[in-house]
């Protein structure tokens, strides 16, 4: 089983910038970190969670967010990274690291493994 875990969410002014990380431990069958897509996706109080970015052999973003936010991934650390600059009160949302098997993917049942979460709020 696959483990996800979040880190890096916070309080922060709209303007500012946030760093969140995914850590993925566990087993994962036959393939490697490297060989999963992972994605970020977002969850606002009252509505439906979305695709924010995703990383496999490219990257992919949301509208919304793109020219704003980065992502990137250490496949030596089995870790992923969401670079949030430029933030705005509307990007206020549970943040939540997915793992998937195909890339350029933006719904959530196409991600297999998902992490708990971390809170990400920004104040105008």
């Amino acid at each position: 089983q696959v483990q996800l875990v979040e880190s890096g969410g916070g309080l922060v002014q709209a303007g500012g910038s946030l760093r969140l990380s995914c850590a993925a431990s566990g087993r994962t069958s036959i393939r490697t970190f490297s060989s999963y897509v992972m994605g970020w996706f977002r969850q606002a109080p009252g509505k439906e969670r979305q695709f924010v970015a995703s990383i496999s052999g490219s990257t992919d973003y949301a509208d919304s967010v793109k020219g704003r936010f980065t992502i990137s991934r250490d496949n030596a650390k089995n870790t992923v990274y969401l670079q949030m600059n430029s933030l705005k009160p509307e990007d206020t949302a549970v943040y939540y690291c997915a793992m998937g098997l195909l890339g350029g993917r933006r719904a959530p049942g196409e991600y297999k493994y998902w992490g708990q979460g971390t809170q990400v709020t920004v104040s105008s």
